[in-house]
């Protein structure tokens, strides 16, 4: 088995191996060290020595040892029982698989959202904090600082390691979904820094996002989020020129869109839509789906884009739904209409000096025969975002049309 091969093995057992770990003896976080421990020793070791004959029942059997020895603090048993882990597989060892409990922890509502999105990608996703540290551009010791923290934070609340019931696990499960949407969205669109994308990030929330899948199949909104990362996903050879340039959705090459991921997503999103409710990701996956339908920009559907977004907007208001919406009816009646409705959202101290808001304003004004108006917009929106692909993008736009 390839070194490759290894580490993504090495990432699907991680949260397994650290749920039968809780489950036993508990200590989020002393389990936690000792699992990040015993995956390093599988690192090592089997690359050089082979596959064990049953890999997850080697790192519980390491994992366990090295918390028990440091529970006990006995650095020489530690030594000793290293040495003969590899040999060792419990009997034990249970077959079920409490990486789904896992992440309803790591999204326990005590916590902030960057924090569950931080311990979520150490804790279940398996990335080192130095890893995480650089997807969101923070100085290691900070995202330490967060995650143990956050560590801490669910050991005070008390929580058990077991799936809530009833209400309390929609409402667990929506905030799962949310912090592996805020994951996915920061690796497609990453907020800050030179590069447009952190593949890394967008990669990770689509592995969670199908592991979630493949244990909740039946319900839509799991469904929803995994069809909309895959068809948004689908895009990202065509976003960018080859200096990294941002290239919008309407001018990018469609043949380079990846064909696979789009009808994995097309047919995720025909069976969340089976289902008896919608749900906000059923619908953005919807709306994805008839982007993705369309061979060129021309082609798109943009009522039934505008419609889309007037259901979501009904079931799940939100600033940057009308914000959207505003694009799709101005492809349906004409710029004028578009900015109409952007007019509704200056009030919104969401969306202040959002520079979202300051360039769709800028590109409807440029479409409507406003060039000065769309020249000063288009210059607030670069200096508001902290994204340098797409400072550079509205920069060449504001260029283009100065009066």
């Amino acid at each position: 088995m390839t070194t490759s091969a290894i580490e993504d093995l090495l990432r699907e057992l991680t949260p397994q191996v650290l749920g039968a770990l809780i489950r036993r003896h508990g200590q989020f976080e002393a389990c936690e060290d000792a699992v990040q421990e015993a995956v390093l020793a599988a690192s090592v070791q089997w690359p050089a020595e082979g596959l064990p004959d049953n890999p997850r029942g080697w790192l519980v059997t390491v994992a366990s040892r090295r918390l028990i020895d440091q529970l006990r603090s006995d650095h020489a048993r530690r030594e000793r029982e290293s040495a003969t882990a590899a040999e060792v597989v419990p009997e034990d060892v249970p077959d079920t698989d409490d990486t789904l409990v896992l992440l309803f922890l790591c999204c326990h509502p005590i916590l902030t959202a960057a924090s569950q999105t931080a311990l979520t990608l150490r804790a279940v996703g398996g990335l080192t904090t130095a890893e995480i540290a650089r997807a969101f551009l923070v100085p290691e010791a900070t995202m330490a600082a967060r995650i143990s923290r956050a560590k801490q934070r669910i050991k005070a609340a008390g929580s058990s390691f077991s799936l809530p019931e009833g209400p309390e696990r929609e409402e667990r499960l929506r905030v799962v979904l949310h912090v592996l949407y805020l994951i996915f969205n920061e690796g497609y669109t990453a907020s800050s820094g030179h590069e447009l994308h952190r593949s890394d990030l967008a990669r990770e929330a689509i592995r969670l996002a199908r592991m979630v899948h493949a244990q909740l199949p039946e319900d839509g909104e799991v469904t929803g989020l995994l069809a909309l990362m895959l068809l948004t996903d689908a895009r990202r050879q065509a976003r960018t020129t080859e200096t990294g340039d941002l290239i919008p959705l309407d001018e990018q090459d469609r043949t380079k869109w990846d064909r696979g991921l789009i009808d994995e997503g097309t047919e995720l999103v025909k069976a969340s839509l089976a289902g008896p409710a919608l749900g906000p990701y059923q619908l953005q996956a919807a709306i994805a789906a008839t982007h993705a339908d369309a061979a060129t920009a021309e082609e798109t559907d943009w009522p039934q884009v505008h419609a889309l977004y007037l259901i979501l907007e009904r079931i799940a208001p939100n600033p940057m739904v009308t914000l959207n919406r505003a694009i799709a009816l101005a492809e349906v009646e004409g710029p004028a209409a578009g900015l109409a409705l952007l007019s509704t959202l200056d009030g919104d101290e969401r969306m202040a000096g959002h520079h979202r808001l300051l360039s769709v304003r800028a590109h409807l004004l440029e479409k409507t025969g406003d060039p000065a108006g769309a020249y000063e917009h288009y210059r607030r929106a670069a200096k508001s975002t902290a994204s340098l692909a797409e400072q550079r993008y509205l920069e060449s736009r504001a260029s283009r049309i100065k009066p």
